[in-house]
Formats: structure tokens, C-alpha cells, sequence
């Protein structure tokens, strides 16, 4: 697998892409000026990417590209079907695009207000889970960072194009092994400590930030959850916790695409700071599973830094080699030795969603 050598970062004032040239990074194209992009889906083999655009007051918008993101052309965005008359929940009106995954000819979407679309035409159309959206334990859910409950991780079983694993907060994981058509709860073992003490382990109350999976074993799980961090070795049927220092809150966790026991974290002071421990920003990676946990901080900001990095913030190239981080703060950092030292690719873009390899 060859190391990749292109990569976006999704921010408030534009999609960037950047190209890997002589061993650092170069932002190359800017895509939607000004516009918040919330989120992308990189280029398939064809070219055809994806992204979700948050236009305030216009609302939120999609937009496709055929050629790996020359040129854009918008599309129809998912839609909510009309809500009926005293319908409780959040309003169902489509507020942002959160999460876009492909599986098999598939692609699907995560939203807030915590619904689940897919579309089965590259993106031209889509249709709401219904099934997952009707579910009563649905009404449940609560918001997080949102006002409404947001459905922010997809993650798609290597070779079972029919089974997924989404993670909302705040509602906990759920997984379908038949399209969407059936789902149920799979988040036995997190726990929710802004709960009440009774109803701190109840699945449907937890507080996932992200979830990810190794590739290269399926059943492994990571969770950056609220709470803590979380893994799980049967696909989300149970979770351990695992704690790690200087601190197990944050919002990102990437997972080694073929290593089942590695995974990176970006630790935070949790709740109402949300700062970088120390105001010294570092990354965590665990190599044994999540009984250790290595800091790594060279090359990122030790000093008066207060840069957040968001659930989708960090990502890690199909060859475990490379990471990329992105920050609210517009800071964006690149390693090319598996996150042991960092290359500060920008200091001052707008703040960043999410990165991603492509």
C-alpha cells in the first residue's frame, strides 16, 4: 500500500487541499471560499467526492465533484419528510451534514438532528432511515455540543456492505446488519458519569464523541467517548474502558487501518475549558490496546496553545503511516513517522471540521 500524498482540510471559510511534495505538505486549491464546510468525502477511483456546506440562514447544502474536486456542482442535500402535527423531538429539518461513509455502492450520511441517509446514486438522491429515525428509544437522545442530538460516526464492516455501526451523541452506538432495516443498541459498557448513577450505563444515554475501526480487524472499536475512552473486541457487543494520561477526554481517535491494538488520541481538559492540558497541545497513541499510552509532542505547540481539535479533526492515510490534525484554532499539523514528531503545515487557516486522506 503506497503512502498517500493528498489530503483536505474542511474548515469555516473553505475547503483546502494539499499535496504532499517533497516530504511537507502544500496547500495547492481552495474550494467555496468563505463558505463553512463541514464536511467532505474524498475522491472514489472515478473522482467523485462530496461536500456538506453549512450556509446559516440558506441552510445546509451538498455539493459533488466528478473530477476530484476541479470543479463542484451542487446537489439535492438529504431531506427530512414532513414532520407531523405534535411529533415530538427536534425539529426535522436538515441543520448539517456530520458524516458521509461509503459502503459497498453506497453512500451514507450522518446528520444532525440525528439522522441516517443513504444514497445508492453517488449522491444524486437520498433517502432517510426510517427504521432508525421511527424508532421510539429515538426521542430519547439529547444533544451533545448541538441543541439536537448529531450522528456523527459511520463505520461500515470491511466485505458486509449491509452492516453498519453509528455513533450519536448523545444516544450511544447502534448497529444493522441488514441495510438499516433492523437496529439495535451496542453500547454495553460505556458509561455516561453526567447521568444520574442508576442510569450512568443505560446504552441509549451515552455520549460518544467518535467511533472508528481497524480495517484489518473489524470487530476492533475505538471510542472517544465524553466520559473516557472506550474499545471494544466484539463489534461493539461490550466496551472496556482505558485510561490515559495527560487526560482520556477529548473529541478525535483515529485507528490504525491495520494494527487492532493502535490507535491516536487528542487529550483535552475536559467540560467547560476544552483547552489543551497545560495549554501544551499533544497527541496520544497506544500500540498495546489501550494498556499504554506514549505523549507525543514534538513539533506541536507547548505554549500558551488553546487549540480544540473536533471528532473529525485527525485522520490517519490508508498506510498507518501519516497523520493529520487540524484545529479550531486554524493550526494544522502533519507526521510522516506514525505521529512520533509533527510538521506545522498552517498556523493561521480558518478554524477546521475535519481533515481527511484521499
Amino acid at each position: 500500500m503506497t503512502t498517500q500524498d493528498r489530503a483536505w482540510a474542511a474548515t469555516r471559510k473553505g475547503l483546502f487541499e494539499l499535496r504532499r511534495r517533497g516530504g511537507g505538505w502544500q496547500i495547492e486549491n481552495l474550494s467555496f471560499l468563505a463558505d463553512p464546510v463541514t464536511m467532505l468525502l474524498p475522491p472514489d477511483a472515478s473522482g467523485h467526492m462530496l461536500a456538506g456546506l453549512n450556509l446559516g440562514h440558506f441552510g445546509a447544502k451538498l455539493h459533488a465533484s466528478d473530477d476530484a474536486g476541479r470543479t463542484w456542482r451542487e446537489v439535492a442535500a438529504p431531506s427530512f419528510p414532513p414532520q407531523p402535527a405534535g411529533a415530538e423531538g427536534p425539529e426535522w429539518k436538515l441543520q448539517q451534514v456530520f458524516a458521509l461513509e461509503r459502503a459497498g455502492d453506497a453512500i451514507w450520511c450522518g446528520s444532525v438532528p440525528g439522522g441516517l441517509f443513504v444514497s445508492r446514486d453517488k449522491g444524486e438522491s437520498w433517502q432517510l432511515d426510517e427504521m432508525l429515525w421511527g424508532d421510539p428509544r429515538r426521542l430519547q437522545w439529547m444533544g451533545g455540543g448541538n441543541p439536537a442530538p448529531a450522528l456523527h460516526s459511520i463505520c461500515p464492516y470491511p466485505g458486509r456492505p449491509e452492516e453498519l455501526l453509528v455513533g450519536v451523541s448523545c444516544g450511544g452506538a447502534w448497529r444493522t446488519t441488514d441495510g438499516g432495516r433492523t437496529w439495535g443498541l451496542r453500547a454495553k459498557g460505556m458509561r455516561a458519569d453526567f447521568m444520574p448513577p442508576e442510569l450512568a450505563g443505560d446504552e441509549n444515554s451515552q455520549d460518544p464523541h467518535l467511533i472508528a475501526r481497524c480495517r484489518a480487524a473489524p470487530d476492533v472499536l475505538w471510542c472517544q467517548h465524553h466520559c473516557g475512552i472506550f474499545r471494544s473486541e466484539d463489534n461493539g457487543a461490550s466496551w472496556v474502558e482505558t485510561q490515559a494520561q495527560p487526560s482520556s477526554f477529548g473529541f478525535a481517535v483515529a485507528a490504525h487501518p491495520a494494527d487492532p491494538q493502535t490507535a491516536w488520541f487528542v487529550p483535552a481538559v475536559k467540560d467547560e475549558r476544552r483547552v489543551p492540558v497545560d495549554a501544551a497541545l499533544c497527541v496520544t497513541r497506544t500500540r498495546d490496546g489501550g494498556k499504554s499510552f506514549d505523549v507525543l509532542r514534538t513539533g506541536l505547540p507547548q505554549q500558551h496553545c488553546y487549540d480544540l481539535v473536533f471528532r473529525h479533526g485527525l485522520a490517519v492515510d490508508d498506510a498507518g503511516e501519516q497523520l493529520m490534525m487540524g484545529s479550531t484554532t486554524g493550526g494544522l499539523w502533519a507526521s510522516a513517522d506514525a505521529g512520533d514528531s509533527w510538521q506545522t503545515v498552517s498556523a493561521h487557516l480558518p478554524p477546521i471540521y475535519a481533515v481527511k486522506f484521499g
